[in-house]
């Protein structure tokens, strides 16, 4: 059973206050959400909702006009998704951003390859510790040698995720994982976020799917025109509040409905 909120302690993740603004329309609106270890939170809304927006300042994408972030409750100068990784945020954007014509090794050392002594890359090295970390998030991987443009969707997740997962990731943007993915290969996917909430990583989901966020958050932030319409835990709600939250701008604890 999660815990309430109250009694974990220091979120992985505070977001306090967060704006941004461009050509003069706020995008991000005053905006507080925060992430716990070993917790998913889904944010959710419409396009233009303000909720990519709001975790590419997070990634580094973008410098907000207002807010502070703080990782384990220090203030984080995330200016660049090079600074963001610094502080072990990993983002896996829908498009995966793999080499096709590359294997799993080679893409998960993909500018950060291992060397023999003498300088030349270490094509057994790769494979080897690609083989441990697939083993321990999909055990069922086998394609170590077929270029990625041969793998399924949900393995190409999975070569994604340990990429990041590898080099150290504590806190996990994934953008709508499981789109254009059949059912065997969502559940595939569900399977990996469950297993890394066990070794208790942060995951923000950004989706539209409401049922794919009840299905795997603990919590759903909505948002709307930029503001954040408020956060809840799934186990709370029902699929009909969510939408009623994306579409209406109300809050189901409290019944009030978002002006503008």
């Amino acid at each position: 059973m999660t815990q309430t909120v109250e009694n974990r302690g220091t979120p992985l993740v505070e977001m306090r206050d967060m704006s941004i603004s461009f050509g003069g329309i706020k995008a991000v609106d005053h905006v507080t959400v925060d992430l716990y270890p070993g917790e998913v939170v889904g944010l959710l809304g419409h396009n233009g909702a303000g909720k990519s927006t709001l975790i590419k300042m997070l990634s580094g994408a973008y410098a907000p006009d207002t807010g502070v972030i703080r990782i384990n409750g220090e203030k984080a100068e995330i200016h660049n998704p090079r600074d963001a990784r610094r502080y072990n945020i990993e983002t896996i954007y829908q498009t995966l951003a793999l080499a096709d014509n590359l294997d799993a090794a080679s893409n998960l050392f993909l500018g950060r390859e291992l060397v023999t002594p003498m300088g030349f890359v270490d094509d057994d090295a790769m494979e080897a510790e690609t083989r441990k970390i697939m083993h321990r998030l999909n055990p069922n991987f086998q394609k170590f040698s077929a270029p990625v443009s041969a793998l399924s969707g949900g393995q190409r997740q999975s070569v994604a995720i340990a990429r990041a997962v590898y080099f150290n990731a504590r806190i996990l943007i994934m953008d709508e994982p499981t789109a254009a993915l059949g059912p065997h290969e969502t559940q595939m996917v569900a399977d990996l976020i469950q297993q890394l909430k066990a070794e208790g990583l942060g995951i923000f989901l950004i989706d539209h799917d409401v049922h794919q966020v009840m299905k795997l958050c603990d919590r759903a932030s909505v948002m709307k025109n930029g503001k954040l319409v408020g956060t809840v835990d799934v186990a709370d709600v029902t699929d009909d509040d969510l939408l009623a939250m994306i579409i209406l701008g109300k809050n189901p604890i409290t019944g009030e409905v978002m002006a503008g």
